[in-house]
């Protein structure tokens, strides 16, 4: 495959030297570029010339493209693409009641009303949290518990009567760039959709849904399975960065090439793009810190519960012992009780036959 050039689609890609001689020739930025690993600087450079894919999923670029107040028709157009429905978003709903000690594992986390009432929360992780499912359920239930207060307060002061059938669908969609251990276990899926159910087949509708996107898993089978629909091409645009494989998704869907080139148009202003890549490097780091320590202390709490079960086991142990020890007294005392009356029942005999020996030397004489 012949090297791609995203410079031919993206004319204000620079080139390595003409950046470098920008940053060399102010001093605040030399001194930020240089405090960055050797890594981080190639980054940095390839995706500003083009040799690499902008990261769309940097918070800076997330933000600028999928801004639903800016851009309502973009979040619109994934979001049809995921819920396979048209949708139109009527209103971006503040997210104040979000459990905030957990927001700087996210990318975004965007909460929309829909044109119908239902309500979509979008979130990014960059790294994939712990208990995903217990999260997705707190964070689902919360968002009904919203709708459900703010429908009854909307229709009270309107002096009209509330009713459960109001309550309209939620949907939580949750994509990781590295998806947990659940879902990289499952290698060959790159969407969950979940739903309550019930082992009878009852037909009762629940307005919870779930969907689970593993960005990683959807890239590695999307070398041998390719940009099928306007689904995987969103999924493209999100987490790849071959420039190859951008080429092929602007030809197949031309829409992506306005939204690359919003990015690119940021790497003009390199003092607003180095600031940008900073808080992500910082951003990113702080996410792995957190993750460790949420892994640790999964750890600490599964040692916890497995010392917990040894001394169980152990108290246990200790307490058959002592009821065998009880016992092997218990039979030991009943043992001499035993020999006791036998000896009582020998002395009896004895005294017997003494007499019965004697009754008959009183005959012999």
């Amino acid at each position: 495959m012949k090297k791609s050039n995203l410079k031919q689609y993206f004319p204000v890609l620079r080139t390595k030297a003409e950046i470098l001689t920008e940053i060399g020739g102010d001093p605040r930025l030399d001194t930020i570029f240089k405090s960055w690993e050797k890594e981080q600087q190639n980054e940095f450079l390839n995706f500003c010339t083009g040799v690499k894919g902008c990261k769309i999923l940097y918070d800076a670029f997330f933000k600028k493209i999928m801004n639903p107040t800016e851009n309502p028709e973009r979040l619109e157009r994934f979001l049809s693409a995921v819920l396979k429905k048209k949708v139109k978003i009527v209103q971006v709903l503040p997210n104040e009641s979000r459990m905030t000690a957990e927001s700087s594992l996210l990318i975004m986390d965007i909460v929309v009303e829909l044109e119908d009432g239902s309500i979509a929360n979008v979130e990014m992780q960059k790294i994939g949290y712990a208990f995903p499912g217990q999260r997705t359920s707190c964070y689902s239930a919360d968002l009904l518990l919203r709708q459900y207060q703010r429908v009854k307060t909307g229709l009270q002061a309107a002096n009209k009567k509330f009713s459960y059938m109001q309550i309209k669908d939620v949907y939580t969609i949750v994509l990781f760039e590295k998806s947990p251990q659940e879902l990289k276990d499952m290698p060959d899926h790159y969407i969950h959709r979940g739903r309550v159910t019930f082992d009878t087949d009852l037909k009762i509708h629940m307005p919870q849904e779930f969907i689970y996107i593993p960005l990683d898993n959807f890239r590695a089978i999307l070398q041998n399975k390719g940009i099928g629909n306007e689904f995987d091409a969103w999924l493209t645009f999100l987490c790849e960065d071959e420039p190859e494989i951008i080429e092929k998704l602007i030809q197949k869907y031309p829409y992506f090439r306005e939204l690359y080139s919003e990015v690119y148009k940021l790497c003009e202003n390199l003092e607003d793009i180095m600031g940008y890549y900073t808080e992500a490097l910082q951003e990113m780091d702080k996410n792995t810190t957190l993750y460790m320590i949420e892994e640790q202390q999964e750890r600490i709490e599964e040692l916890q519960d497995q010392i917990e079960k040894e001394i169980k086991q152990n108290e246990k142990q200790e307490s058959t012992i002592k009821e065998l020890q009880v016992g092997r007294e218990k039979d030991q005392l009943e043992f001499k009780a035993e020999l006791v009356r036998k000896d009582a029942e020998l002395g009896q005999k004895d005294a017997r036959i003494a007499e019965l020996e004697k009754q008959l030397a009183a005959l012999g004489k």
